[in-house]
């Protein structure tokens, strides 16, 4: 039977993604997911992985990171160090390969495993073609062994990017892309009430309207996503700030309580600092005209 992501419980996914994914799965070729930062892009692959029952393997790349150490590192230094001390282990070249998450998930025994390679974009430029063969054929070659590591059982490849760097077109050619757009507020308010069931509909009414407004500011360097979004709710309850404090119209309070889970860099903090200083400015000014 031909598996099928459909969400799940603790994940909303948009009728698009789904058939993203689902397309991506049937032609057996990476996912390539793309978005802002903080949509859900990295957890998409846990809930894959969740709603196919299938075990998850995770590459989180890094600036660091080349594409060899996905299928193996060989350990020279070590293995010389002990051909000094005379440690019987050298005699089988084996004992220094590390294997890598691509070789573990060409290796994974007990049905279709997912594996994340998340922020392919933060690595060197040709980090994604020095995959290209090994992801289009399943399969490399070990020089030290000299054996032939192959899938028997595609995994399916979930890759994340956040537009840090532009990818090669020969690399795009191989995946199914799949940009994650931002959710609406009728998306919005769906995954609100997946993590915080029974929570005040009009708090959550009059948080939205500040979030989505607070995105809108021109000259925000960092928008607030959907994860900031939920921290600042989570502290809004703890701190048992209601609606009503919400919605005050104070031009001094144009900033709203615990921003901190909000705006995440000083520039931000000082350009809602600007606006409410103007608004101060414009309303102390009314009476005497």
């Amino acid at each position: 039977m031909r598996q099928r992501f459909e969400g799940t419980d603790n994940y909303v996914a948009t009728e698009d993604l789904k058939v993203a994914v689902n397309a991506a799965i049937a032609l057996e070729r990476p996912l390539l997911i793309k978005g802002e930062p903080g949509t859900g892009k990295t957890v998409l692959a846990y809930e894959i992985a969740k709603a196919l029952g299938s075990d998850l393997i995770t590459w989180h790349v890094k600036s660091t990171t080349k594409a060899t150490m996905g299928l193996y590192e060989y350990d020279a230094v070590t293995r010389l160090r002990d051909s000094q001390l005379g440690d019987e282990r050298v005699k089988d070249i084996k004992n220094y390969i590390k294997k890598g998450k691509l070789w573990e998930a060409f290796e994974h025994q007990g049905g279709r495993p997912v594996l994340l390679i998340d922020e392919i974009d933060k690595a060197d430029i040709e980090f994604p073609n020095d995959l290209l063969q090994e992801l289009d054929r399943m399969e490399f070659y070990v020089y030290e062994t000299n054996e032939t590591i192959k899938a028997e059982i595609r995994p399916i490849v979930i890759i994340t990017s956040n537009n840090e760097k532009e990818l090669p077109d020969a690399f795009l050619r191989r995946c199914f892309f799949h940009y994650i757009r931002f959710p609406d507020a009728e998306t919005m308010q769906e995954i609100v009430d997946v993590h915080y069931p029974g929570i005040k509909n009009k708090l959550v009414a009059e948080a939205l309207r500040i979030f989505y407004d607070m995105r809108k500011v021109p000259g925000l360097k960092k928008k607030p996503s959907t994860s900031e979004l939920l921290d600042w709710l989570k502290l809004l309850m703890v701190e048992d700030i209601d609606a009503d404090s919400l919605a005050e119209k104070d031009p001094t309070k144009l900033i709203p309580p615990l921003h901190g889970a909000l705006l995440k860099n000083e520039q931000d903090v000082h350009l809602f600092e600007r606006l409410a200083f103007l608004a101060r400015r414009e309303g102390a000014a009314r009476p005497g005209q």
